[in-house]
C-alpha cells in the first residue's frame, strides 16, 4: 500500500559538490567558494524543484594531512561560515529551508539560541540547526583542545547544550509581544521567562532577547549513529541524516531511533529519516557512468589517498596505487560510518589494489551511491520510501550545480509521475513543509496542565 505522505528532499552542499574533483568540472565556477552567486543558484534550483531544504555540512577547521593533497582539494580549505551564509540566502529566497551545522562542543548555548532564532525570523520560519558534537581532531586544535575531547564528554555536553537552547527558545511565549502603542506596552512581562539553568556543563540565566520563532522553534537535524547519538535524536531531532549503506541497515536504524521516541512523548511522524545518497544520473546507464568516470579520472592520486585515509583515519601518503592495500595501516575500528568501514574492509580483503579501493570509495562515498538512469534512480528511492527505510533523501550531488540540475531535469519528472513528490509547497515554514508538528512552549503547556 502506497504511503500517504510525500518524499522529502534536501540538497547536501559542499561548495562545488560532494566529489573532491568537482571543482574541476567544466561547469564549476572556481570562484564559487567566495561568491554568493554560486550557492544562491543552487538554492534557486532547489527551490524551483520544491525541495525541502539545503543542508550545509561544516567543520570549523581547515583539514589536516598531506599538504600536496590539500592544495588540490578545496572543500574544507575555503568555504563560507554556514550561519552567515544561510542568513544571506534566506532573504534571497522564499520557501526553501536552510539546515546549517554548528557544534555543541565549540559554541555556547546562548549564542546558538540567539543566532538561529534570528535566522528563523529573517527567513520567515525556514531555519534548521544540524546538531553535531564534531568528529575531527583538527577542530579541537582551534578551540583550546589538543584534539577532540572524549566522545562521552562531547555527547554529555551536547545533550545538556540542546536542553539549554530549547529552554532559551521558550523564553518568550508565542503571544508575549503586545505591541500596543496607545498604552506603551511592548510585551507582557508575565509571558517572558528566565531560564536560570545550572547544570554540569552550563550556567545560563537567560532569558533570550529574541521573540518566539515563527515556527515555534527552529527545526533540529542530527546525524549521530552511536548509542548516545540515537538517544539524542529520539529525544530532540526532527531530521535524521543517516549513512547506512543498504535498505535493510537503514530500515533497522530508522526503526531503532523511532522506536525510542514514545518514551519522550513524541510521535514518529515528527522525525524524518533522510539518508544521504550520492546520485549520478544520465539518460542512459553509459552516460551516467561516464559522469562518474570523468570525476574519478580527474581525482588526483594524492587527493584520493588523503580522502580515503581521512575516512579510515590512517596515513596513506606514499602508498603504491597498483599494489594491495597496506594492511598494517588499517585501523581496527572506525570512527565514522561502521557500515561503510565494513564494506571497505571486505573490499580490501578481496585483494584489490589501493587504486581500485580509492575508485570504489570515490564512486560509492557514503556506501549507498547509485549510478543509473532516471527510472533506476526513481525505483531505488521508491523502494526505500515504501519499505520505511527512508522518509526522503539528502542528495549528495557529486558536482554543483551540474548533478543537481541532472536530478531535477531527469529524475524529478519520474518521481512526480509516480506521485512521490510535491507539486507545490504545503506552507511557508520548513516545519509545515516537512509535516512536523508545532512545538508547544513549555510555560504555556504548564499553565494548560495546571
Amino acid at each position: 500500500m502506497a504511503r500517504p505522505d510525500k518524499l522529502k528532499l534536501g540538497t547536501f552542499v559542499y561548495t562545488f559538490g560532494f566529489n573532491p574533483a568537482a571543482w574541476r568540472h567544466p561547469d564549476a565556477d572556481v570562484h564559487g567558494a567566495n561568491r554568493i552567486d554560486h550557492l544562491l543558484n543552487v538554492a534557486k534550483i532547489s527551490e524551483a524543484a520544491k525541495f525541502d531544504f539545503m543542508f550545509l555540512a561544516d567543520s570549523p577547521a581547515a583539514a589536516i594531512g598531506d599538504p600536496e593533497a590539500l592544495s588540490r582539494s578545496p572543500t574544507k580549505m575555503n568555504r563560507f561560515e554556514p550561519l552567515s551564509l544561510i542568513s544571506a540566502l534566506s532573504v534571497l529566497t522564499e520557501k526553501i529551508g536552510f539546515v546549517a551545522t554548528a557544534s555543541t562542543s565549540f559554541y555556547e548555548p546562548f549564542n546558538i539560541a540567539r543566532i538561529f532564532a534570528s535566522i528563523d525570523h529573517l527567513s520567515g520560519g525556514r531555519a534548521c540547526w544540524n546538531v553535531v558534537t564534531s568528529d575531527h581532531d583538527e577542530t579541537g586544535y582551534n578551540y583550546n583542545f589538543d584534539g577532540l575531547p572524549p566522545h562521552s564528554w562531547r555527547y554529555e555536553r551536547g545533550a545538556e547544550f540542546v536542553d539549554v537552547v530549547f529552554g532559551l527558545w521558550d523564553s518568550f511565549e508565542p503571544d508575549a509581544l503586545v505591541l500596543d502603542k496607545a498604552s506603551g506596552l511592548y510585551y507582557d512581562k508575565d509571558k517572558l521567562h528566565i531560564l536560570n539553568h545550572k547544570g554540569k556543563h552550563f550556567q545560563v540565566r537567560g532569558p533570550l532577547n529574541v521573540a518566539a520563532s515563527p515556527q515555534g522553534r527552529p527545526v533540529i537535524a542530527q546525524a549521530g549513529g552511536s548509542e548516545p547519538g540515537m538517544e539524542l535524536a529520539a529525544r530532540t531531532a526532527e531530521i535524521v541524516f543517516s549513512l547506512a549503506s543498504n535498505l535493510e541497515r537503514n530500515k533497522a536504524f530508522a526503526e531503532n531511533v523511532k522506536g525510542r521516541m514514545a518514551k519522550y512523548g513524541r510521535q514518529t511522524s515528527d522525525l524524518k529519516m533522510m539518508p544521504g545518497v550520492v546520485i549520478n544520473v544520465g539518460a542512459t546507464k553509459a552516460e551516467a557512468q561516464a559522469k562518474v568516470d570523468f570525476l574519478i579520472d580527474n581525482l588526483h592520486p594524492d587527493v584520493g589517498r588523503w580522502m580515503l585515509g581521512e575516512f579510515l583515519e590512517t596515513d596513506l601518503s606514499g602508498a603504491a596505487l597498483d599494489e594491495p592495500f597496506p594492511m598494517e595501516r588499517l585501523p581496527a575500528e572506525p570512527k565514522g560510518s561502521k557500515a561503510l568501514f565494513e564494506e571497505l574492509t571486505d573490499y580490501i580483503r578481496k585483494g584489490h589494489t589501493l587504486g581500485h579501493l580509492i575508485r570504489h570509495y570515490a564512486e560509492k562515498s557514503t556506501g549507498n551511491g547509485i549510478t543509473g538512469t532516471p527510472t533506476e534512480i526513481a525505483d531505488f528511492m521508491e523502494e526505500w520510501f515504501e519499505a520505511g527505510a527512508a522518509d526522503g533523501f539528502i542528495l549528495m550531488c557529486p558536482t554543483l550545480p551540474a548533478s543537481l540540475t541532472d536530478f531535477v531535469t531527469l529524475v524529478l519528472p519520474e518521481l512526480r509521475r509516480r506521485g512521490l513528490v510535491r507539486d507545490e509547497y504545503e506552507g511557508s515554514t520548513l516545519r509545515e513543509n516537512l509535516g512536523l508538528s508545532l512545538p508547544v512552549n513549555r510555560y504555556v503547556a504548564a499553565r494548560q496542565q495546571g
